[in-house]
């Protein structure tokens, strides 16, 4: 393209070297594994700074104030909260687009970005994978097997048939590609299968292969082979 005219250009000094992006946590999070499948999905380079959950030294508490992970850091901005910090890519790194435009799908991937968050991984994460994995590798306990068999076969059901209700024949659960439902609600079946569980594919089948495909796609895999190399099998 042309120099406009009657503008004198300026001596080139380069382009500003845009800092990468930190994220605190540790891999196997649920949370934090979200928030790095959104820039693996976009191409976006970062780094990892391994923070436990609950940290409370002053520095981490600047940044997260409440001590939970992930939280992330963009040259001298902070954020925490997974969701928030997938907005904020979102915005920064909008392609390939993880959020639809349409309204209307865009209240539908929210809310099944809430529904991995909170319902899913009360019962997938905490419910089997805190009390098989996480409980004995941090705290050396033994898991509450009970809590683990009422969140398989109490509570993962209903959560289960809701799931592959909205699903029909579709291949996401929200529209025609890739959006941060499927990553919020798929992140929390990682933690299912590192706790020993994959989903019943003769009573949810079309669960079962969903789950399967979005845990097939490069951006998890890598993790998942990642995660699996530093977890002890579960208790």
């Amino acid at each position: 393209m042309g120099r406009p005219k009657g503008r004198t250009a300026k001596p080139h000094q380069g382009k500003r070297r845009r800092s990468m992006l930190k994220i605190y946590g540790v891999g196997a999070s649920p949370f934090v594994r979200k928030v790095r499948v959104a820039l693996i999905e976009k191409n976006v380079p970062y780094e990892m700074k391994t923070v436990f959950p609950g940290d409370n030294s002053p520095e981490y508490r600047a940044i997260s104030p409440l001590g939970k992970i992930p939280a992330l850091a963009d040259g001298d901005f902070t954020i925490p909260d997974s969701s928030v910090i997938c907005a904020y890519i979102e915005k920064t790194h909008p392609e390939p687009p993880l959020y639809p435009s349409e309204p209307k799908q865009l209240a539908r991937a929210l809310w099944f970005e809430e529904y991995g968050d909170t319902a899913l991984a009360e019962v997938l994460t905490l419910g089997v994978f805190f009390q098989r994995v996480a409980r004995p590798l941090l705290r050396g306990e033994q898991p509450d097997m009970n809590v683990v068999n009422e969140a398989v076969n109490e509570r993962a059901p209903v959560l289960f048939d809701y799931l592959q209700s909205q699903l029909g024949d579709a291949e996401f659960l929200v529209g025609n590609s890739l959006t941060i439902a499927d990553i919020a609600v798929c992140t929390q079946f990682v933690n299912f299968a590192h706790g020993g569980y994959t989903v019943d594919s003769s009573r949810w089948p079309k669960l079962a292969a969903y789950v399967e495909r979005i845990l097939g796609r490069e951006s998890f895999k890598q993790l998942i082979e990642e995660e699996k190399a530093t977890l002890p099998p579960p208790a």
